[in-house]
């Protein structure tokens, strides 16, 4: 497959493939462009900021008082031109007479901005390429229009699967890249699920295109306040399908920060995955006292939460560790009015007594499992992360062995497939520690499809859950 910023060798224009017709549209976007530029501000600030395109953007809306069909123009294409950004720089690269490096950066966000116009929307080409040409004359001037003019007229010379068996490599030949091409994946993170699925077939193509798909919205009823079925009711939702707290939302039920029973501290927002991961660590039996657990790694809070309502119930407390002491106050925030204690310390070395009879450690991961929320993260990510996080992710459930009193449950979740981070982890530990799995599979009652065991592995195209791995250990 080119890389990005190089171009192969062209003898020639390639032959226009004729895309399919698209409906008939306006000439031109109006001047007054408010979507197309949200979403190339967006780009730019995920870009140049490190920026989350999914903080940055609903905050950008709210601020210009952009909704509707305006809204949702610019919800597309930002999230749209974040997670094929890969691939519409492949085809950038072919239509340009000059490596990707060589293009500057302001211009590259608008020239991806057009290419995902015209290669997945059903605006017309004409449309998408005039927008384009206009934002990047009132950016940059009218020295690069003709550049950006003539580049998006060769990307719409072919519809993107037309570019995909150009670009893509042979599905026989190497079926992992050709998987990652037509999804629009590093190589890297599809091999990675590859190895985790034990697959290279139709299951791994299904694991990659739900990374594309809108997630829903999950939530979490608070126990001991409400019940999932009346949380279900009160916001229009529908009880989970395996979390006993949880509720799923249709894709377009809005901003659920807005939802009554969330603002009155009924319920909070989490992935169904996470509520079973945090519950599983619940379930093991324990010889003796069961009142005191521990979070090592609580921020932002959503685990803590469920963890310390739990704790309340039974008369127990919870302890929950951040490092960040901005990350520590929303703990405190979120935890209001439970039996939480939150410091702020590494959890590597928090310097808490131990004796705890139940330890979480959700570690700091490369967060792969949740790149259908996180639009821009596949390419933010690279393989080099993942030595230095699995090394973190070791020192942390060794901390956890510690603190944790004999007879004790540790729960280790990361929220990533990548066998290095799971399997790896948990296997090194347990070696070092003497530590002995626990079948985590029998803590996900009525789960099905979570792998080979001793552990579970939730998937988004089996699921409809993040891709979180949980592994229990006794002491």
């Amino acid at each position: 497959m080119t890389q990005p910023g190089k171009r192969s060798h062209r003898p020639s224009r390639p032959q226009r493939s004729h895309p399919p017709k698209r409906p008939d549209g306006p000439a031109r976007p109006p001047a007054d462009d408010p979507a197309r530029r949200a979403a190339l501000d967006v780009l730019r600030a995920v870009r140049a900021e490190d920026a989350y395109a999914n903080l940055v953007l609903p905050k950008l809306l709210r601020e210009r008082k952009i909704s509707g069909r305006d809204a949702a123009l610019a919800t597309e294409l930002t999230y749209g031109a974040s997670r094929a950004m890969g691939l519409l720089d492949q085809i950038i690269a072919e239509c340009a007479d000059r490596p990707l490096s060589k293009i500057e950066p302001v211009l590259l966000d608008a020239l991806r901005l057009g290419a995902y116009q015209l290669l997945r929307t059903r605006i017309p080409s004409h449309a998408a390429v005039a927008s384009t040409v206009d934002l990047v004359r009132r950016d940059l001037g009218s020295r690069v229009t003709g550049f950006a003019n003539a580049v998006l007229r060769r990307v719409a010379e072919r519809d993107e699967s037309a570019w995909l068996d150009q670009l893509a490599p042979d599905a026989e030949e190497d079926p992992v890249g050709h998987l990652a091409a037509r999804t629009s994946h590093p190589r890297w993170i599809a091999r990675a699920f590859a190895d985790a699925l034990g697959t290279t077939g139709d299951e791994l193509a299904d694991a990659l295109r739900a990374d594309d798909e809108r997630p829903t919205v999950h939530l979490v009823a608070r126990p001991g306040e409400v019940s999932a079925d009346e949380l279900a009711a009160m916001t229009g939702g529908d009880p989970a399908p395996y979390s006993p707290y949880g509720v799923r939302l249709d894709a377009g039920a809005g901003d659920p920060g807005d939802l009554e029973p969330v603002r009155e501290r009924l319920a909070n927002v989490q992935d169904e995955g996470s509520q079973l991961c945090a519950l599983a660590l619940t379930r093991p039996e324990v010889e003796g006292p069961d009142e005191r657990w521990l979070d090592l790694c609580a921020g932002p809070g959503g685990k803590a939460t469920l963890l310390g309502a739990l704790a309340a119930l039974n008369g127990g407390t919870l302890d929950a560790v951040e490092q960040a002491p901005h990350r520590a106050k929303l703990v405190e925030q979120i935890t209001w009015g439970l039996p939480v204690t939150v410091h702020v310390a590494d959890g590597r070395d928090p310097g808490l007594p131990g004796g705890y009879d139940r330890v979480l450690v959700d570690a700091p991961c490369t967060g792969l499992g949740a790149l259908r929320r996180r639009p821009e993260a596949r390419w933010r990510r690279q393989p080099g992360d993942v030595g230095d996080l699995t090394k973190l992710q070791r020192e942390l459930l060794v901390s956890a062995l510690g603190l944790v009193r004999p007879g004790g449950v540790v729960a280790y979740v990361v929220c990533s497939p990548h066998l290095s981070e799971t399997e790896g982890v948990v296997a090194d530990v347990v070696r070092k520690t003497g530590a002995t799995p626990i079948d985590a599979r029998e803590f996900f009652p009525g789960v099905p499809g979570l792998g080979d065991g001793p552990y579970a592995q939730l998937w988004p195209h089996r699921h409809g859950t993040d891709a979180m791995f949980c592994a229990l250990l006794r002491r």
